[in-house]
């Protein structure tokens, strides 16, 4: 913004709740802003004030469009009406803004047609992909936009953003690991309590998956692959120092007892392998047993 040369589409890609969409808004925001404040370089903010930040914030800009999933998927209907949005002017004589969430999820017939606004873009048209799973798009989509890679923040800087919102803070930074969405926009303890009680389900015979759909599988898998690094970290240091879980440095011992760090480290393989698959939609019987041998043979003490 500063040089005047902002590009026509974007990808911003990094881990769920690192503040993707919000910078997208932000950004947003601030090329439309109509009294915008100055920043040093030569850049400028949006004010949060004029009508425009306004309406921006409150999702009501009638040159602002956000593209969501339609269930587990971005449908071509759903480019098609974007398509069509575009092919007007800004009706407040700014630029147009389209934020593409999840972009991942568009199907091929999506992301086939998404392709054509891609290389013709429209003129005053500002275009940005926010994805977790940027590899899972096509790369002739890839290659046509500008990436800007997104990083956990540092532990003070996640403290910042949480402020006191949540209970027991500390825990959930450390939980967060640098992403402050997640922790404000679900209860992390709460869900590693449900985590940990699927755990303890998996390991006694004939019960049945708890997930209701694959990103419960994919979310379940990123916590136990927290579990196992904890897990690694306390055979290889003996204390709860490095952990993520250092609330719970009891438990993590005692289950990681019988194992050894080259079982620790190829379940983590697996598991990671195992939530590189979900794209396809794997069963989740087959894989809820599958993970009973896979912790098993890993020596993890359910």
């Amino acid at each position: 913004m500063a040089r005047d040369r902002v590009a026509a589409s974007y990808l911003f890609a990094g881990e769920e709740g690192i503040g993707k969409r919000l910078t997208a808004l932000n950004f947003a925001k601030a090329l439309n802003c109509a009294a915008p404040v100055a920043l040093g370089g030569g850049g400028h903010d949006a004010c949060d004030r004029c009508a425009s930040c306004v309406k921006m914030d409150a999702g009501v800009h009638p040159d602002l469009t956000v593209v969501e999933a339609d269930g587990p998927m971005i449908k071509v209907d759903a480019i098609r009406a974007l398509e069509d949005t575009l092919s007007f002017r800004s009706l407040e004589g700014g630029m147009k803004a389209v934020i593409i969430d999840n972009a991942e999820r568009m199907n091929a017939e999506a992301a086939n047609a998404f392709l054509k606004t891609l290389e013709e873009p429209a003129p005053g048209t500002l275009i940005v992909l926010v994805s977790s799973a940027p590899d899972r798009l096509p790369l002739t989509i890839r290659s046509r936009c500008s990436r800007v890679n997104f990083r956990p923040l540092p532990p003070e800087g996640c403290r910042a953003v949480i402020g006191d919102r949540v209970d027991q803070v500390t825990a959930v930074v450390r939980l967060a690991m640098g992403r402050p969405g997640l922790a404000l926009g679900d209860d992390l303890l709460k869900r590693r309590e449900a985590f940990l009680e699927a755990l303890s389900e998996i390991s006694r015979p004939g019960t049945r998956p708890t997930w209701k759909d694959r990103a419960d599988v994919e979310a379940w898998l990123d916590q136990a692959m927290v579990l196992l690094r904890d897990m690694a970290v306390y055979k290889v240091t003996g204390n709860a120092a490095g952990m993520v879980n250092t609330d719970m440095a009891g438990e993590v011992a005692r289950m990681c007892g019988p194992a050894d760090l080259k079982g620790l480290l190829a379940c983590y393989d697996e598991m990671r392998t195992l939530k590189a698959r979900q794209v396809f939609n794997v069963n989740k019987g087959i894989v809820w047993n599958h993970l009973a041998g896979v912790l098993g043979q890993g020596g993890v003490s359910v």
